[in-house]
Parts: C-alpha cells; sequence; structure tokens
C-alpha cells in the first residue's frame, strides 16, 4: 500500500554498500533497521576543520589542521611504546603519535621531507605538541579531501561517526523529489525550502546554529512529522466520529434521584463536562472521549451521573480502575449511593473466586447488574454482559489501547470514556489522545483547603519526627512517609522504604505500616486496609500510593529525597492529602547538592497547587520523553519534533490538518495525495487504514 516513490527509503539498511549482518545489528541499535530510520538520525555537533593558525598560536584541547613538513621518524624501542613521527610548519614542531603500529605503512605514507595536511586533536605532553592518531592526513594535491565542516552524530558502541559520515551520501541519494505536500503560502510565511533541501542542511551543517532546534531546516522537518501527526489523528477522530454507536438518552429519573441524594453541589465545571458527554452519548456514532480533572476534581461523580444516562435506558456500565485498591475504593464510594437510589452495582476483580464469582457472572449476563466495577478482570473470556453500552476507564495511561478495545468489543457499539488525574500537558493532549474528543475540570469543589507545602533539609530529620509524634498524639491526623527506593543500592544512595520503617518503628511501634511495589497484591491490600481504618498512623510506601488512595485523615505527607522525583509525579503524591475538607501539609525534603532544576521543582510545587500549571512546567523542564514522573507506554517520543521546543508548531500543525480535512476530507485531490505520501513518510499508516477501512 506505500507509494512506489517511499520503496528506496523503506529498504533495510543492508541494502546499502558497507553494511553487513554485524554493522546492520549496530545501527539497528542505534536508530532503527530501515534507511528512512537513518535519515531521521540528526547530528547532535559538527568539528570545525577550518584553521588559520600555525602552530605557534594553536591551543590545548583543540582540532587544528594544516600543511606540515616530514621531519623524521621515531620508531618504538620496545612494544609498549607508540610510533612517533615529527612534522613541523614554519613556527613549530608538532609530534603524531601512532598507537596502532603499521611501520612500513607509516613510512609510506609520511616520507621524510615531503608536505602532508594534517587535521586532529592537539595535546601538550612534556612541553610539545601532539597529535595522537590524526582524523586525516591527505595530500597537499588533494586538499578537498579534508571536510572543512564534519557533522557528528549520537553514536553506540561499535558505530563510528567516519562509518556514519560515510553512509549518509548514500542514504540521502535515496531520497526523491518529492511533490510538495506543503501549500506555498506556508512555505514563504516561514521562509522554508524544499523537504529535501531541508534534509541536506540538516546533514551538512555549516555552523552551530544549523544544529539548534529552531534554525529553519529543523523546524520545517519538524513541522512535517508533527502535521502528519496531527493529520492521522485528526482522520481517525473524524472516522469515529461517524462509526456507528447507538444513542443513549435517559429520561433522568435516576440522575434526579442521585442530585436529591447529594451532599453537594455540581461545580460548573462539572455541570458542563456532563452536559459535553451525555450529548456524545445521545448522538448515534460511538463516543470515544478522554476526561482530565486534577484530583479531588469529582471525576467519579460525573462518571456515575453519565453511567445513569444508560442505565435509565435499560444498559449495563463498566468502570475499570489499574489496581484492585482502586477499583474496591469505587465501589465503595458509588455503592453506598446507588444503594439509595436502586441502581445495582457489583465488583469484580482478580481476588475474587469461586462461588462469589459465579454468582456475580450469572447476574451479569441476566442484565441483573447495572454497573460492573473492576480490574483487568473484566478482560476474561468468562465476563460476558446481557447488554454493555458505555465502559469507563480509569486512569487510561496504565491501560494499553488493545486492553481498552478489547472491553468495548464485551459490548454493542460502545460509548467510551477514559478519565485521568496525572496532569497531561496540551501538547501531550494533542499529540496522544488527538484521536478522542476532550473534556477538563478546570475547577475543585467549593471547601477543599489549599495544601500547605514546604521545603526541608534532611538533615532535620529528627525534628519531623518530633513534630509528627506531638501531631499524631494531639489529633486524628494520619501520615504518609514516601521514599524512592525499596532498598539500598549501591548506585543510588537513598533512604529505602524498608530501612526507614524499621528505623520510625522504634519511635512509633505499631504506628507504622509498610507498603512497596515488591510485596504481594493480598498483603498490600491487607496493610492498606488498616491505614484506611486508622489502624495504622503511619504508612511507609514507595510510589505504589501515587494515584487512587482514598483516606480523608491522611492529611500530612512527608517526602524524602523530593528532588529525586519529577514535578508531575510529587503533584500526583500530594493529591492523597487532599481528599477531605481539613487543611493538610506536605514536606518536601532533600539532599545536597540541590541542582538549579530540581530547586526549581520543588520551588514550583511549594507556590502551585494546579495540575495544569505544573504539567506544563513538567514538560519545559525535563521534555518529552517522561512526562508523568515514569516512562508511560502511549507517550511515543517524535523523531524530529522536541515537544519543549516546537509546541507552537504543533498548534500550528492541529489547525492545519483541521482546515486540510474540511476542505478535503478523504484527501482525494492532487495535495492530498501528497499529504498521504507524507502520512506513509511517517509511519502513519494508520489514519490510511481507516480511510481504506470504509
Amino acid at each position: 500500500m506505500r507509494p512506489s516513490i517511499l520503496y528506496p527509503l523503506f529498504a533495510p539498511l543492508e541494502s546499502l554498500s558497507g553494511v553487513g549482518k554485524n554493522y546492520m545489528r549496530l545501527l539497528s541499535g542505534l536508530c532503527g533497521n530501515k534507511i528512512v530510520d537513518l535519515l531521521w538520525h540528526f547530528p547532535s555537533s559538527l568539528i570545525d576543520r577550518r584553521c588559520n593558525l600555525k602552530l605557534n598560536m594553536v591551543q590545548n584541547g583543540k582540532i587544528w589542521s594544516g600543511k606540515v613538513r616530514v621531519v623524521e621518524h621515531c620508531p618504538p624501542k620496545s612494544k609498549k611504546q607508540p610510533y612517533r613521527i615529527v612534522v613541523e610548519d614554519e613556527t613549530e614542531q608538532l609530534i603524531l603519535v601512532f598507537f596502532k603500529i603499521y611501520a612500513q605503512s607509516l613510512l609510506n605514507n609520511f616520507p621524510v621531507g615531503k608536505e602532508k595536511i594534517v587535521s586532529g586533536k592537539i595535546e601538550i605532553f612534556n612541553n610539545c605538541l601532539t597529535m595522537n592518531h590524526p582524523d586525516y592526513v591527505v595530500d597537499v594535491s588533494t586538499p578537498e579531501k579534508l571536510p572543512e565542516i564534519e557533522p557528528v552524530y549520537p553514536l553506540t558502541a561499535g558505530v563510528t561517526n567516519k562509518m556514519l559520515i560515510k553512509l549518509m551520501p548514500q542514504v540521502l541519494a535515496r531520497v526523491p523529489d518529492f511533490p510538495e505536500w506543503l501549500e506555498q503560502s506556508v512555505l514563504e510565511k516561514n521562509g522554508w525550502d524544499s523537504f529535501k533541501k531541508s534534509l541536506f542542511k540538516v546533514h551538512y551543517p555549516q555552523s552551530f546554529d544549523d544544529l539548534e532546534p529552531n534554525c529553519p531546516a529543523r523546524r520545517r522537518l519538524a513541522y512535517d512529522e508533527l502535521l502528519a501527526n496531527q493529520l492521522s489523528l485528526a482522520i481517525v477522530r473524524s472516522k469515529m466520529k461517524h462509526t456507528q454507536g447507538r444513542s443513549i438518552a435517559g429520561d433522568g429519573h435516576l440522575r434526579r434521584k442521585l442530585m436529591e441524594n447529594l451532599e453537594f453541589e455540581l461545580t460548573k465545571a462539572q455541570q458542563r463536562v456532563i452536559a459535553e458527554i451525555q450529548s456524545d452519548m445521545a448522538a448515534k456514532y460511538r463516543m470515544s472521549r478522554l476526561l482530565q480533572g486534577d484530583v479531588g476534581s469529582g471525576k467519579t461523580i460525573v462518571a456515575l451521573m453519565t453511567m445513569l444516562n444508560a442505565v435509565e435506558c435499560g444498559l449495563q456500565t463498566a468502570i475499570m480502575a489499574p489496581t484492585e485498591i482502586l477499583a474496591k475504593q469505587h465501589f465503595e464510594s458509588l455503592a453506598e449511593i446507588c444503594s439509595k437510589i436502586g441502581v445495582e452495582i457489583a465488583l469484580l476483580t482478580g481476588s475474587i473466586k469461586g462461588k462469589k464469582r459465579e454468582g456475580i457472572l450469572t447476574r451479569l449476563i441476566s442484565g441483573e447488574i447495572d454497573i460492573l466495577v473492576g480490574t483487568h478482570a473484566l478482560f476474561t473470556d468468562d465476563v460476558v454482559f446481557k447488554n454493555l453500552a458505555y465502559i469507563v476507564i480509569d486512569e487510561q495511561h496504565r491501560f494499553g489501547v488493545n486492553q481498552r478495545l478489547k472491553l468495548s468489543e464485551k459490548g454493542r457499539f460502545c460509548d467510551c470514556l477514559v478519565m485521568t488525574a496525572t496532569p497531561i500537558p496540551r501538547t501531550l493532549v494533542l499529540t496522544q489522545f488527538g484521536d478522542m474528543e476532550y473534556s477538563k475540570i478546570d475547577e475543585l469543589p467549593a471547601g477543599r483547603k489549599p495544601v500547605v507545602t514546604s521545603m526541608l533539609n534532611l538533615n532535620k530529620l529528627n525534628e519531623v519526627k518530633s513534630a509528627l509524634m506531638h501531631k499524631i498524639k494531639n489529633s486524628q491526623t494520619q501520615a504518609y512517609w514516601v521514599c524512592p527506593l525499596v532498598e539500598e543500592s549501591e548506585k543510588v544512595d537513598l533512604s529505602a522504604a524498608c530501612e526507614r520503617f524499621e528505623n520510625l518503628k522504634e519511635t512509633f511501634g505499631d504506628m507504622v505500616g509498610l507498603v512497596h511495589g515488591k510485596m504481594k497484591e493480598a498483603e498490600k491490600n491487607q496493610v492498606m486496609e488498616r491505614f484506611k481504618n486508622g489502624e495504622i498512623k503511619i504508612l511507609v510506601s514507595t510510589t505504589v500510593i501515587e494515584v487512587g488512595v482514598n483516606v480523608p485523615n491522611a492529611t500530612l505527607m512527608i517526602i524524602e529525597h523530593a528532588e529525586r522525583f519529577g514535578l508531575a509525579q510529587l503533584h500526583q503524591l500530594r493529591g492523597r492529602i487532599k481528599r477531605g475538607f481539613e487543611a493538610s501539609n506536605c514536606v518536601l525534603m532533600y539532599g545536597y547538592p540541590l541542582s538549579a532544576v530540581a530547586r526549581e521543582r520543588l520551588n514550583i510545587m511549594r507556590k502551585t497547587e494546579d495540575g495544569f500549571e505544573i504539567s506544563e512546567k513538567d514538560l519545559e523542564l525535563r521534555g518529552g520523553g517522561e512526562v508523568l514522573g515514569t516512562k508511560q507506554s502511549g507517550f511515543s517520543n517524535f523523531k524530529i519534533a522536541d515537544l519543549s521546543v516546537h509546541s507552537e508548531l504543533l498548534y500550528a500543525a492541529n489547525k492545519h490538518a483541521e482546515l486540510i480535512l474540511n476542505r478535503d476530507p478523504e484527501l482525494r485531490s492532487p495535495q492530498g495525495q501528497n499529504l498521504r505520501t507524507l502520512l506513509y513518510l511517517f509511519e502513519r499508516d494508520e489514519a490510511i487504514k481507516t480511510y481504506n477501512a470504509g
């Protein structure tokens, strides 16, 4: 299906001259196994070999190129010594040093009295100028063989810069003269060259300015990649809007009952989002919508209101959470209100077995259960619904797209709502969830008090323990104590959770509990249950408590080595103490030395609780690769574009993609055909498959 014009670029690297199986394996590890992968492997620096200085003016550690005369050869007196050749210009002598000794070859290449052009790094050793293994040795009759500007590529073990420089002309020769997919007005407005010219400029930089991500050539290529991304997502989103679904519009009787039983009023943001979701559900096409809301913004009640819309129509709904703790928490928070309004709700997790599980499955297939809350256990083949119409997925990034589809296949034309409390920057919403409609709850319920966040050096640890003892003795306060690692590591000198647990037990006794990722699920759940019930006052933990745990009495959090966490992860952790309406405190403990970036991160945490603002700062400080504190599947990295630099190009590409599809929805025009080539070039084939699937 790929256009024939692209065949040369999608050939294997082995088709290049000089690339055998071993070198192919090394290159695959560096960039990929296709010629196009090497095409996107851009230089990260350059070597300027232009030099007008004489030897007596050269500085230690600098690259020097110049014409020299061979004075004498100094063969080694033992095998451990290098071979030396003394050369000179009219001002100074230079010693060429060779550790790999091929004496006859060196004698042939450097005849005494002859002139040569050499280039390499100058070092001063024993008050003499030396050059170890010159990078280039060129005859004075062919000075053009010495490159004036040499690109420097990112490398891996076994791949040298010279190898890549030798391969790149072959790679660039495969690039065809593509018919232009960007409008002339876009090129003129930005001062951009053609795609091919831009590629050549990137691979043959003439100055350090040409290496900058915002130089015109790189911006042009970044825009091409972002346009391919936004166009493919817009195509999928457009097709989803026209994928057959069912109109779900209840009569409102259950939602009215719910509102009568709520002890609080919905915020305007919640009301707006509910209206957006219900409008989608009422349409005859399938819904696919992302709901983003900060910790404590009330996403669960939004999910319930919209699920009741389906239940009013006699349909079933499911809500899936990534962990058993979170699924159980959802069930407990929903079950009480559901019993008051006459809605049947059940919980299904991996630990529910035997007759209890059989009973749930029987009631599910008969249609008695209106809302099923569960974990990955909902994927199993024996979980069969009578009439599943609406699914809600909590913390989308914990699930793969295939898992989401597998659950939706258990119903007919299922609408899907994906919820996340993880703050995602607008740029990543566009690039990773651009195939979905988007809602945002940007308002917290009235009465929520801010968390007071402070910074303390780790040498104040004993003072923190004393203050914690006073707080626990004089109130109902419970506390989280978060550590980055489970056990000591020689590489990373951090306080381990197990060691901190033992240390705190000496002071607090049985009031201290411990949870970490290496514990069995049942053991972890037992400790969490004791903490929720108030038996445990201090929970020492790794970041397993990051998402979803709800203990309103826990109003204090201490995070050790907070400088080692990402901004978004610190925000998620702090969200654990925003569940109640009491004043809360978060203590960020740090060790020295504290880098400027780490200090800025901690200061941002002190100044704001706005998850959306924090997520933007996180992207700015950390780049696009690790936005959630840990690398999450589903957040793909671009090969050319850098979202922390090219965000305005992304927004432009987003608008451009909309205009393109409004003008040419099927990409049938000549310009549309060119854009199809762009989609294939950046391997956005799923968009073309969407078209072909009708």
